[in-house]
């Protein structure tokens, strides 16, 4: 049986913006299931939260969840994801649209290890850092 490392990512609220977003960068199928859903609200006004979303794609597997008020929410997170391959044009791709009204922290260019490697911080203050494996002679972002 094989092991999957899933990233999750948390947010207060927003989550189905966030990740309709992702699989507009990314692809693939998104599920979506709210507190209500499941009968999980405590709070009325916390039915329509998001209690598990994934994006599913042949890359990648994404998972998100809102945080009601009642529990904590962790601030300064420390997470990044990391994108990671040799595909030049789908990983450009990904770190172009996901720096669209985000901050780019690293250009996409190559690193001194000969790979291209970038990191941004998309719209929604997640942090991404891509790294293309034997990009030394592929054009820079």
């Amino acid at each position: 049986m094989a092991v999957t490392l899933n990233p999750y990512l948390n947010f207060r609220t927003g989550t189905r913006e966030v990740m309709e977003f992702y699989q507009s960068v990314f692809g693939g199928e998104l599920n979506v299931s709210t507190f209500a859903d499941f009968g999980g609200a405590q709070d009325p006004s916390e039915a329509d939260l998001v209690m598990h979303s994934q994006l599913t794609t042949p890359d990648l597997t994404l998972m998100a969840a809102d945080v009601p008020a009642r529990m904590e929410l962790a601030s300064g997170s420390t997470i990044s994801v990391s994108l990671s391959g040799d595909e030049d044009a789908k990983l450009r791709g990904w770190y172009d649209a996901l720096a669209e009204g985000g901050t780019v922290l690293e250009p996409l260019t190559v690193a001194p290890w000969g790979d291209a490697f970038g990191m941004v911080v998309d719209k929604f203050g997640t942090t991404w850092l891509v790294n293309i494996a034997g990009s030394g002679a592929g054009a820079d972002a």
